[in-house]
């Protein structure tokens, strides 16, 4: 399960509209919303440092984070979406979503991979292909996973593991409701022996339509009489 909720402070914004926007980005502060939970919303800055450093460490959208705002009870809320600017790539707007501990919400969760060490067709040289590096699942907000955890200690060459084979966090669901492709043990790439391939002479000229090729005497036929 997920350790500690992470706190993430920002400020309660005075003003909305487009203009307060523009002042907050001059004031180095990317502006935001909170909203959900049977709430008003709630327009806040965060620090634009801040909340790039977030966004840089990855995971940012599947995170359950602690909102502090000044003069208001802290909150569990997970990101639902930021816009970037679509020159620079930077973030210009934030919405948070309020949650319960009891909330139920879809996120993608990564997978990760353990004893791959120990995995027998590893060792035979095999390659682990993952097809999905994170699985989308529904989640209780109080207790979202930190990964999904699938053993390689006893896959073969020629393995596939699928959604239905993986031991999902306790209280999971997967969204998507059919058997899918997680990760497979594909063979290593035979490299082309040249001991299968037939040796041809250099020296043998094979005949094309009776003809000896180009740059090659033949055998005259005897003139008719």
């Amino acid at each position: 399960m997920a350790g500690e909720i992470p706190d993430l402070v920002a400020a309660a914004r005075t003003g909305t509209g487009k203009g307060a926007a523009r002042q907050a980005r001059r004031d180095n502060q990317v502006p935001g919303i909170i909203y959900g939970g049977g709430v008003d919303p709630l327009p806040i800055n965060i620090p634009f440092n801040v909340l790039l450093k977030r966004l840089k460490e990855g995971r940012f959208l599947s995170t359950l984070f602690n909102m502090q705002v000044e003069g208001h009870e802290d909150v569990r809320v997970i990101c639902r979406n930021v816009q970037r600017d679509t020159v620079k790539d930077l973030p210009t707007h934030v919405d948070f979503m309020r949650l319960r501990r009891t909330t139920k919400v879809n996120m993608f969760i990564p997978v990760e991979f353990v004893n791959e060490e120990d995995a027998p067709g590893i060792k035979m040289g095999g390659v682990l292909t993952v097809v999905r590096p994170e699985i989308e699942l529904r989640v209780t907000a109080g207790e979202i996973p930190e990964a999904i955890v699938i053993d390689l200690a006893e896959v073969e060459i020629g393995d596939v593991i699928t959604i239905s084979q993986v031991e999902l966090p306790a209280g999971s669901k997967v969204t998507i409701d059919r058997d899918f492709v997680v990760a497979n043990i594909s063979a290593p790439s035979a490299l082309g022996s040249t001991d299968d391939e037939e040796e041809v002479d250099p020296d043998a000229v094979e005949l094309v339509d009776g003809e000896a090729p180009e740059g090659e005497e033949g055998e005259e036929a005897p003139e008719e009489e």
